[in-house]
């Protein structure tokens, strides 16, 4: 499935440039930023994640309001040996988000997550749910092509923000082989993010990068700084009153060790790059959209926790 997924964005992207250079009108569907700023708290393994490479704006509405549940599904060591057996876990998340502009050039963008994750151990089951950590963030419009009839439309936005410690972090997990097995971090913790969109017809690419820089919280545990960066390629197209909008990439993520009372915590940091495949429709003021990710390389926590898909889909409705 990895392999397809991927000879698939080769073959997708092959198509979208060689339209690119062909000798066409030059008009453009109205440029809205289209995927995906990564938002993420995943702490090394999707626990308090908030979006993180699935994307955190819609294609089809600039501005909007809606909800959207995504589901991460990993498995790791129940224990520190290598013959530790194996178990599940599954990462839940419920959200609340939109994007709202504030003048011409600037806008906010917001989300309100829930959290219900699930462990199946060898003899029980551990669950925990709650409220995550809320994240507001403030975008600004750098550069926009000021006109339609550009051969290409270019758009770089620049911004940061915040995330507060609104969920609960339960400090008898740190000993865990996964210790990002919770609802919140329990710190304040500050995002920058950059977007550039790049638009000819109906094909285009999207290319975003955040570092987040996270803080210790009350428990003295400090989970790693993270770097997120992601492409998407996408095609805008429209069945009678059916806006379509089909869309391709790959998306990375990397983490800094974690810290407890300022020491590394061994076997915390890592690094995962996916494949990600999904489609966004609308109809007239709302819009749903599915996303799939699969794994092409991970090294998460020395090997002792593995990702298997991430899935996520939405509803929105546009201001």
């Amino acid at each position: 499935m990895k392999k397809i997924i991927a000879v698939l964005a080769l073959c997708f992207t092959q198509i979208a440039f060689s339209n690119y250079y062909t000798k066409t009108s030059s008009s453009f569907p109205p440029l809205n930023p289209p995927a995906s700023f990564l938002l993420d708290d995943c702490d090394a393994c999707g626990c308090s994640a908030n979006g993180g490479s699935m994307g955190f704006s819609s294609m089809l509405n600039e501005n909007f309001v809606g909800i959207r549940y995504f589901h991460q599904s990993y498995k790791s060591r129940d224990g520190v040996f290598n013959n530790s057996p194996w178990i599940d876990e599954n990462f839940n998340t419920a959200q609340i988000w939109g994007r709202i502009p504030v003048s011409e050039r600037i806008e906010i963008t917001a989300l309100i997550p829930y959290h219900f994750h699930r462990r199946i151990k060898t003899n029980d089951t551990q669950n925990v749910n709650g409220i995550g950590d809320l994240t507001v963030m403030a975008f600004y419009t750098a550069f926009k092509t000021k006109t339609d009839s550009s051969f290409y439309q270019h758009k770089i936005l620049v911004g940061g923000g915040v995330k507060a410690p609104t969920g609960d972090f339960d400090s008898k997990n740190n000993g865990s082989i996964n210790p990002s097995f919770q609802v919140g971090t329990g710190s304040w913790d500050y995002t920058v993010a950059t977007e550039y969109i790049i638009r000819r017809k109906r094909f285009g690419l999207n290319t975003a990068l955040n570092y987040i820089f996270k803080t210790e919280n009350e428990s003295n545990y400090k989970f790693g700084d993270q770097f997120n960066y992601g492409t998407t390629l996408f095609y805008t197209t429209s069945i009678k009153n059916l806006s379509i909008v089909p869309q391709i990439g790959i998306a990375g993520e990397t983490y800094k060790a974690n810290q407890d009372h300022q020491e590394d915590v061994p076997f915390t940091k890592g690094d995962i790059f996916f494949s990600k495949v999904g489609v966004e429709a609308g109809y007239k003021k709302f819009s749903a959209g599915v996303n799939a990710m699969l794994p092409i390389n991970q090294n998460l926590t020395g090997g002792r926790v593995e990702a298997n898909y991430r899935l996520a889909v939405n509803l929105n409705y546009t201001l």
